[in-house]
This record gives structure tokens, sequence and C-alpha cells, in this order.
């Protein structure tokens, strides 16, 4: 269980799905204590299946009885995503919130803001927003979804909102992606420390790369495209950062 500001996030595995209901009892009575309330109606399931699943899984039945309404897409802190983990919403949210603030930016420009201004002000709302917890997200964005948020960018340099020299989108998540790996390595009392490997013994006279850790073994596409095994295996190999 996981608890932030007035958010609770109940994760409950498939082999210990029959204690959902236990569960949401402890969690009621957890809050009844600290003097708080669960609001059912605000509630809601989600079960996750894995992302290529060809086939749907026999899932159990719905929380109805404890007014919990079962959904297909969620978001947290910021983020959305759906049952089988698909990104697509997200960056859906991106480009709409992004089209708004082109809007404002076209009426600065129209009331004499100048372009080197205006970039500024692109960069410090637009391309923020793009990058907001790209390191959660961005290994599960498909070709398609970074195609789109690639293509937005450069018809926005073609607005006269960035600059044509600008990194595109994929170079500045990478960035934030080395940016974080390395306060995780350097950091024991990261929050994200205990999710790395053990360092790997092996003295050979090997590339250099950012890391000694072990190399766990890959296993599902949920698993390998996660922001600590995406990292692990960064530059390894052929070089690519985005494991299939």
């Amino acid at each position: 269980m996981s608890k932030y500001a007035d958010d609770t996030n109940l994760v409950v595995p498939a082999s210990n799905i029959a204690s959902c209901a236990s569960e949401i009892c402890n969690v009621e009575r957890w809050v009844s204590d600290n003097n708080l309330s669960l609001n059912r109606v605000k509630s809601a399931e989600i079960v996750f299946v894995a992302p290529r699943s060809r086939r749907e899984l026999a899932v159990p039945p719905t929380l109805s009885t404890v007014g919990f309404e079962r959904i297909d897409s969620t978001k947290a802190l910021g983020v959305s995503f759906t049952r089988k983990l698909s990104v697509t919403p997200h960056v859906d949210d991106l480009l709409a919130a992004c089209a708004k603030t082109l809007f404002a930016l076209r009426t600065l420009r129209h009331h004499g803001l100048s372009t080197a201004i205006i970039q500024d002000i692109f960069q410090a709302t637009v391309v923020a927003k793009l990058t907001y917890a790209s390191q959660a997200w961005w290994g599960y964005a498909n070709a398609a979804d970074r195609a789109r948020l690639e293509s937005f960018l450069r018809r926005c340099v073609r607005l006269g909102f960035r600059s044509a020299s600008s990194p595109t989108l994929t170079s500045l998540c990478d960035v934030a992606d080395d940016r974080l790996f390395s306060s995780i390595i350097n950091n024991p009392k990261h929050l994200l420390h205990p999710l790395l490997p053990p360092s790997s013994d092996e003295h050979y006279n090997l590339r250099k790369r950012q890391h000694n850790l072990q190399l766990p073994a890959k296993s599902s596409s949920l698993c390998n495209n996660g922001f600590i095994m995406r990292m692990l295996y960064k530059n390894i190999g052929c070089g690519r950062s985005n494991i299939n």
C-alpha cells in the first residue's frame, strides 16, 4: 500500500486476489483510526494484465459490493496509463494540454512579445510538461506515441515557438534518465537505491559503462521497459536504451 497526500493505492497480487475485500476493510479501519474517511464513490478498481497478452485472463469479480467501480485506465501522480500499462492516454493528455498552451503563446506573440522570450516560455511550460516524470512512462511509450510527441515539437519549431537547434524529446528523456540513474547509484539513501542489483565482482577489461552492477536476466516486456531495467542495459550490446 502506498499513500500520497489524500490518495491511497492498494496493490494486491493475483496470487492474493481473494484477500481484496479484507485488505479494503483494513484500509477503512486505518483511516477511521486516523480520523479520516474512505470515499467509496471516488474509489476505483483496476485489474492489470500483461501488455502483450493475446487473450484475456480470468479476471476476478468486481468489487461493486463495496462500492468500487472497475475502470480500464487510471492516473497516478499526473501520469495516465491503462490496465495493460499503455501510456497512450497520457500522451493524449499531454498533447491536448500543450495545444492549449500554444494558443496562449500565439496570443502573447500577437501582443508583441519577442521570439526569444516566447521560446523561453515554451521551454518552461510545454517542454517541462512533456518531460514531466518521463523516467516513469517513456519506456512504456510505443513507437506511435513517441512519433506523435516528436512531430508536435517539430511543428512548434516551424511555428517559431522553439529553436531549430533544440534537442529532440528522445534526447531530453535520455538526459533525464541518466541524471536520475546517476543519483540513484551515487546515493545509497536514495528511495530507489534498494531496487538496484548487487555489484558485479568480475574484473574484466571491458568497455567502460555507467555502472558495475550485475545484469538481471530479461523477462517480460513489462519488466524490461521499466526504468531500472532500461538503465542497467543502456549502452550495452547494441547500445540502445529501449528494450524490446
